[in-house]
């Protein structure tokens, strides 16, 4: 593999960005396609569309160097790579229709000898499917090289991970396994891990099925706790000083494009088996409506006590700590229900600039005026705000543990 060939990549969001931004940096000639035209316009300045620690600065020498460039079409190359999303439908089935669209699309372009390489996170089977969707639509696959490369990047260290982590590659046949890993191999310094499509796929939902069932467990003993009158961030660091203890912390819910989605798509493909998975997916979920309730319970104790409604501030809208996805955030999902029930939300996100339906508010403007402050994701801001003229605060991710 060198670095002359030519790369397409698929879809340029939290994980096609970051990936064709440090392979242009490597030195290959990376095409990076995305159905958004503003994607496209805002990359091919040089700039670029999500947070994400340093990938403003590789975009930018990327883009300066002439090795990146973004289109709203595919384009030949020797290396095709899919990183679209993957979502799943209100019934909690996979929805591969975007991986099938830019099969379809790349389709034109493929010739023997390219390398077709899946990153989107997928239910099992979906790189087989992939081929076949090409076959379907008249397209040649003889002697074109399948592989699934899962991802593997926690948002906010997404450019030192994708170097730095162990990587698996899956292919649909052993040739094709070799060669896409030699590919990873030339830009990942962790080690490249060979396997089959099959096991890969199921690698990357497990890896995350398994986070989801150990935050499912902080969250239920969470809700005991406050049942018991019990401090469970006091009760974690008791328990975790056990030699083989390592509880998670609970919070409002789980959300991302990952945890809160791949499980399911192991309980889709074997509904009858997966039982402890669909649990800690529903136990997860439960939580967040466990803390809407919470809130609502203060909200009505503050009016009989006071004669009037409070001013509520609800404190982080992200998935997690310090980024500004707000894919299947829980966070979202309590300001949602709770603007709906009429009370008046001042809402903070120090990582967005604005949201689509409703206002957001300063930090310390919020905390200043709200008579309810509720913390519902833990940002470094957060950690150092005073919260001393709040009448009533309710944490619920540990913010001063």
């Amino acid at each position: 593999m060198n670095k002359s060939q030519r790369i397409c990549i698929s879809g340029l969001g939290y994980i096609g960005l970051p990936t064709a931004a440090l392979l242009a940096n490597c030195g290959y000639s990376v095409h990076g396609v995305d159905v958004v035209p503003h994607v496209v316009d805002t990359i091919n300045r040089g700039e670029i569309h999500i947070i994400e620690p340093d990938l403003d600065a590789f975009v930018r020498a990327a883009v300066n160097s002439g090795q990146l460039k973004a289109s709203l079409q595919p384009a030949e190359a020797d290396v095709f790579m899919i990183a679209v999303p993957t979502p799943f439908r209100d019934d909690h089935s996979p929805d591969i229709s975007y991986v099938l669209s830019a099969a379809r699309s790349i389709g034109p372009f493929l010739k023997p000898g390219n390398l077709v390489i899946l990153e989107s996170t997928s239910p099992v089977g979906t790189t087989e499917k992939l081929r076949a969707e090409l076959q379907a639509n008249g397209f040649d696959t003889t002697g074109i090289y399948f592989a699934y490369c899962p991802e593997r990047v926690l948002p906010g260290h997404v450019m030192k991970e994708l170097i730095e982590n162990d990587r698996i590659v899956g292919g649909l046949d052993h040739e094709s396994t070799a060669i896409v890993a030699a590919f990873y191999q030339t830009f990942v310094k962790g080690a490249v891990l060979e396997t089959n499509a099959r096991t890969a796929e199921m690698c990357k939902l497990t890896e995350n099925a398994s986070r989801d069932a150990g935050i499912a467990f902080a969250n239920e003993l969470s809700m005991i706790c406050d049942d018991l009158g019990i401090d469970v961030w006091e009760l974690i660091r008791l328990a975790n000083k056990h030699p083989r203890v390592n509880i998670l912390r609970p919070g409002t819910g789980v959300g991302g494009h990952c945890i809160a989605v791949d499980p399911w798509f192991i309980v889709s493909q074997s509904p009858e088996k997966a039982r402890m998975i669909r649990t800690a997916r529903e136990v997860n979920n439960y939580k967040t409506h466990w803390v809407i309730e919470k809130i609502k319970n203060a909200c009505l104790q503050f009016r009989l006590e006071n004669g009037r409604e409070p001013v509520l501030a609800c404190l982080g809208l992200a998935f997690k700590p310090d980024i500004d996805d707000l894919r299947e955030s829980p966070a979202v999902e309590v300001v949602e229900a709770l603007i709906k029930n009429g009370i008046q939300c001042m809402v903070v996100e120090p990582n967005e600039e604005s949201h689509p339906h409703f206002p957001l508010s300063g930090l310390e403007d919020a905390i200043a005026k709200a008579d309810i402050a509720v913390v519902l994701v833990a940002h470094t801001s957060f950690k150092e705000a005073s919260f001393s003229n709040t009448l009533i605060k309710l944490d619920f991710v540990g913010l001063a543990v």
